[in-house]
């Protein structure tokens, strides 16, 4: 093999390796098969053990939570193991003002905010989902 030819494999690799989390850029959800809520915020997930929200937040959470929450929200310590959160409102509190405003500290962005890119439903979606998933022991 040639130093090219091994260039094209190491950058191919790398690519592979970059995107098996999920895209690095903030993806919109198309949520046109759940419930819509409006344009007020809600406290309280509406989507908690529906199916359907569930499927979308699945996949939601794939495209744009899984490379620093980990697979399955099963995390490998870059962000934190969002299956720990409490089931009930003080969660569901902490999830969205994380999730729509994101996380500074000293300045450096550890979570960009996703309000503006993903909608009221992706995000209760994304956290029917996680809440879904069993709860480590």
């Amino acid at each position: 093999m040639n130093k090219i030819q091994k260039l094209g494999f190491a950058t191919l690799f790398a690519t592979v390796f970059a995107f098996g989390h999920g895209s690095v850029t903030p993806q919109a959800i198309d949520t046109s098969n759940l419930k819509q809520l409006g344009s007020e915020w809600l406290d309280e997930n509406p989507y908690k053990g529906d199916t359907e929200a569930i499927k979308t937040g699945k996949y939601a959470y794939s495209e744009n939570c899984a490379r620093c929450h980990g697979l399955d929200a099963v995390s490998g310590g870059i962000a934190p193991d969002l299956r720990y959160l409490d089931d009930g409102m003080d969660g569901d509190e902490w999830f969205m003002e994380r999730i729509r405003n994101g996380a500074v500290r000293n300045g450096n962005v550890y979570m960009p905010p996703f309000e503006g890119v993903l909608t009221q439903e992706a995000m209760w979606a994304i956290r029917a989902y996680v809440s879904s998933l069993p709860k480590p022991e």
